[in-house]
């Protein structure tokens, strides 16, 4: 099992096994299997040591993944909060940022429901 930018990837087809690595999707892993000269139809396991070495290379030195991307983006939510905007606030609140509708639909950012209990007629 190779390993690459601290993931181990599986043995599958390169273009596919490098997007399990944070910060590469299908058209980026499409790009560096062009830029390496790998065929994107290989498996993982059958790439040689220097095949896999070029690879490191070029997510090191051209693509900001794992790690680093991950902390950039929880850098840009915090200032987002820090400065308090809209988007900000949404974050903190654990709501939808981006225009949805909250009164149905958003329970992926909002959790569990929490029930309320209603009044009482009498």
């Amino acid at each position: 099992m190779a390993r690459i930018a601290g993931v181990d990837l599986p043995n599958k087809h390169v273009d596919i096994a490098l997007t399990y690595i944070f910060g590469v999707g299908r058209s980026s892993a499409k790009l560096i299997c062009e830029k390496t000269k790998i065929d994107p139809n290989r498996l993982i396991n059958d790439l040689s040591s220097e095949e896999l070495n070029e690879l490191r290379r070029i997510l090191e030195n051209d693509y900001k993944v794992e790690g680093r991307l991950r902390t950039e983006v929880a850098l840009n939510i915090k200032r987002l909060m820090d400065i308090g905007c809209y988007r900000g606030l949404r974050h903190r609140k654990g709501l939808p940022l981006r225009g949805q509708r909250t009164r149905t639909n958003a329970r992926t950012r909002k959790g569990k429901k929490k029930t309320v209990a209603g009044k009482k007629k009498s």
